[in-house]
């Protein structure tokens, strides 16, 4: 079986948040993506949404959380590649639980392909996707 520092086919890693207000305004500001969609409840009304709903690469954060924290803590994960679909919107109060689970290993270029999904707390896809990462030791 493939195995690149310590990790293999099959193993998975998760990440848990819960979305706030405040999670959507420092995101809004940190990435200058200031979408009314996100920020203004009038606004939002008049959408399909009805009401504000976080950004979809907040969730595509939890995702790198758990590659850059929780995949393999003792080494240094780098993205090569990353695709989405995003399903469904996430609203403020929504839990999302960040899924990573490993497809595949090149142990000769130490890259790994993952599954990349978030479920909110009804257990609904929100986004399914797969990345490619590096992965190398740290001395």
């Amino acid at each position: 079986m493939s195995e690149v520092l310590g990790v293999k086919v099959g193993d998975v890693a998760t990440y848990e948040r819960t979305v706030t207000a405040e999670d959507i305004q420092k995101f809004a500001e940190v990435s200058g993506d200031t979408n009314p969609l996100h920020r203004d409840p009038e606004y939002a009304k008049k959408t399909r949404f009805g009401e504000c709903i976080a950004h979809g690469m907040l969730s595509a954060g939890y995702i790198s959380a758990v590659i850059g924290t929780k995949l393999a803590p003792h080494a240094c994960a780098v993205y090569l590649s990353q695709s989405m679909r995003f399903l469904r919107p996430v609203k403020i109060g929504d839990a999302i639980k960040a899924v990573v689970e490993v497809k595949e290993i090149d142990a000769e270029k130490s890259t790994l392909t993952l599954q990349t999904e978030c479920y909110n707390q009804d257990g609904e896809a929100v986004v399914k996707g797969e990345a490619v990462i590096l992965l190398d030791a740290v001395d």
